[in-house]
């Protein structure tokens, strides 16, 4: 199917789909939903992911996504925030415009960014804001993200630097806003904009039209996304059609009300006692998440088990991955692939034999170049949005 027809043929989600998820019970420990299962209808250019809403669709990827390194475009996790995404994109003609305080307006289309500027290419994670929601209690309002709403691609396209460069910027501009294709479906709703000041830019950030050596997936932002390695996906905009720059911040929704924390990150806040001084969630925090084994498994008595997962941060890098299988008491370095540079997952692996029956925890933590290290669940602040939780992963098996 072109990708440009995507639409024109119907997404099937129905509500019994929506019903498979479940709630954690008041006894277990406190860890992002682990339990909802796979849809069993599929997303076009997307095998069955666990499904929230068809419109806007909203796709998590499974746990076993996470054994290696780089994301499979088709099992890539979905996020959009409006419901009212085009039908129909001509590649011919669309285009992607450069205004505002620059001294010359573009137009460029696809074509002309792939054969006029020079093409770049970085491996990075993108992760919701809200990946792992589910894990705070009380439970804040959102989408109930497991730990699936992250993905790691290798994306190429075209140094956003080298676009300004071309436009030029007046004297003054200082900040950058984008915007895409998609719409709300009621005029009163804000559009989805973000806005980046200059100096958040470096060579690193790009306007992507490959992900993983093909186009970009429809549901993943065909045909141009905005790619910003470190940060968390809410900057990342699809389908980006308009760069507007600004010499000062222009007052947006998705910047001043949504996708924000308190300000002293430290100082938590709770339903009855929300904290007024608030910013944006930038950089994402160190995490690992634990692809192999899965929750509820069965392994054999004195067997060799690999467990295998990734862990990243914002670009720092990680330096160190820790499993444990005493709850915490002790911990034991894993061994880690680092392949595809800072901003991408490293792999971990961690050889273990199971010597007594019964139910086994597998524990693991990650720490970045700067000694930042993944806290326990219980030591993680509450935040209204339900943002950057990064709490020790933890899958627990049968040993039989």
């Amino acid at each position: 199917m072109k990708r440009r027809d995507f639409l024109k043929t119907s997404i099937v989600a129905s509500a019994a789909v929506m019903g498979t998820s479940s709630v954690l019970s008041a006894n277990e420990t406190h860890q992002p939903n682990d339990r909802r299962k796979v849809s069993n209808m599929a997303f076009p250019e997307k095998r069955p992911l666990i499904t929230y809403s068809d419109r806007p669709p909203l796709l998590e990827s499974p746990r076993s996504t996470f054994a290696r390194g780089i994301t499979e475009n088709d099992e890539f996790f979905v996020r959009w925030h409006l419901p009212d995404i085009p039908t129909h994109i001509d590649l011919d003609k669309f285009s992607i415009k450069i205004n505002g305080m620059v001294k010359k307006e573009l137009e460029v289309t696809v074509a002309e960014l792939k054969n006029d500027f020079e093409q770049v290419e970085v491996t990075a994670v993108v992760q919701c804001g809200g990946n792992s929601r589910s894990a705070f209690t009380p439970t804040p309002g959102g989408v109930q993200w497991g730990s699936g709403a992250m993905g790691c691609a290798k994306w190429k396209g075209v140094r956003l630097s080298d676009l300004l460069e071309r436009a030029g910027l007046q004297k003054g501009a200082h900040w950058i806003g984008f915007n895409g294709e998609e719409k709300a479906a009621y005029y009163k709703t804000p559009n989805f904009v973000r806005e980046l000041e200059l100096s958040e830019l470096d060579d690193h950030v790009i306007v992507a039209y490959e992900m993983n050596g093909e186009d970009l997936p429809y549901l993943n932002g065909f045909p141009l996304r905005l790619i910003i390695p470190g940060y968390y996906s809410d900057s990342w905009v699809k389908m980006l059609s308009n760069i507007t720059v600004t010499d000062k911040y222009k007052s947006l929704f998705f910047m001043d009300k949504a996708y924000r924390v308190p300000d002293n990150e430290t100082e938590g806040e709770t339903p009855d006692h929300l904290v007024k001084k608030t910013k944006p969630i930038t950089h994402m925090n160190v995490k690992s998440v634990i692809g192999y084994p899965e929750n509820g498994m069965k392994i054999y008595h004195n067997s060799h088990i690999v467990v295998r997962g990734v862990a990243f941060d914002g670009g720092h890098g990680i330096d160190k991955v820790y499993v444990s299988v005493d709850g915490g008491k002790s911990w034991d370095r894993a061994e880690l692939k680092r392949e595809n540079g800072r901003y991408a997952y490293t792999e971990f692996r961690y050889t273990y034999k199971p010597t007594k029956y019964g139910k086994l925890q597998f524990m693991a933590k990650a720490v970045n170049y700067l000694g930042d290290e993944q806290p326990f669940a219980k030591d993680i602040p509450w935040n209204r949005g339900g943002y950057k939780y990064n709490g020790i992963d933890e899958v627990t098996v049968e040993v039989i």
